[in-house]
């Protein structure tokens, strides 16, 4: 797959667009020699890339004071720009479930981290709480179709194991565990694949990707899943049947498209 002729003022903004959705600048957004040294590119590209995240209002700049992370409402307004979706899990749980099986699972992490501000909100834990991760890698005979981060309260993953989640999707596990569904809230986007994902899913640094963001609920409203799963679009497609009733009926296909 070739990379998007994307400038490199957007490649970068991407990236870091990413870690700020996932808390990893909650403490400040690094100063723009460090990211130019990190990405090997000039002051003025690193500072374009930031002023796109201002525009967004996802950063907020101070003179003498550094750049930090918008507050969250402001956040939350700017993501609600995006392909933001509920959607009822019944039909969609199996539909994830029986496509999962389709594939072989790599897991590359299996650790317990301190949930950042970002997740804590997400999660609804307090922050610096116990939060389960889980990296994983689907796979197909035509070769890996996914890289996906899942986060869990500690105690909803507190009887799985390692070898669990290499055998069994997540969502599996939650049912199988007593969780009742609830809803789910999701968000679907465009990504490029940095040095770590271009390795992973076997695609050249910067290629397209598909960008998945999914909070499922318990039927208590309860948030026991956050997944975040960045896919190859030419083994991965989702579609979403919309009635004039409002419903959704949303489906996933892994491994059945070809390039």
């Amino acid at each position: 797959m070739d990379s998007l002729p994307l400038p490199k003022y957007h490649q970068i903004y991407l990236v870091l667009r990413q870690k700020l959705d996932e808390g990893q600048y909650d403490d400040g957004v690094p100063p723009e020699k460090e990211l130019a040294q990190q990405f090997g590119v000039g002051r003025v590209t690193v500072r374009r890339a930031l002023e796109e995240l201002v525009n967004e209002g996802l950063i907020v700049r101070e003179a003498g004071r550094g750049t930090w992370p918008a507050p969250r409402g402001e956040q939350q307004e700017a993501a609600a720009q995006g392909d933001n979706v509920n959607l009822r899990l019944g039909g969609l749980l199996n539909n994830i479930v029986q496509a999962s099986r389709r594939t072989s699972i790599k897991v590359l992490e299996w650790s317990i981290i301190r949930a950042s501000p970002t997740l804590a909100q997400a999660l609804q834990v307090a922050e610096g709480a116990d939060v389960r991760k889980i990296v994983r890698t689907r796979s197909t005979n035509a070769g890996p179709v996914s890289l996906i981060t899942t986060h869990l309260p500690v105690e909803r993953a507190a009887d799985f194991t390692r070898a669990d989640v290499a055998r069994k999707p997540v969502l599996q596990l939650l049912e199988e565990s007593g969780v009742e569904w609830g809803r789910a809230r999701q968000t679907i986007s465009a990504s490029q694949a940095d040095a770590t994902v271009a390795a992973e899913l076997d695609v050249a640094i910067g290629a397209a990707l598909l960008s998945v963001r999914r909070l499922v609920y318990d039927n208590n409203d309860r948030p026991v899943q956050l997944l975040h799963g960045l896919y190859r679009p030419d083994r991965y497609e989702y579609q979403m049947e919309l009635t004039q009733f409002g419903e959704i009926d949303a489906r996933v296909a892994e491994g059945e498209i070809t390039p």
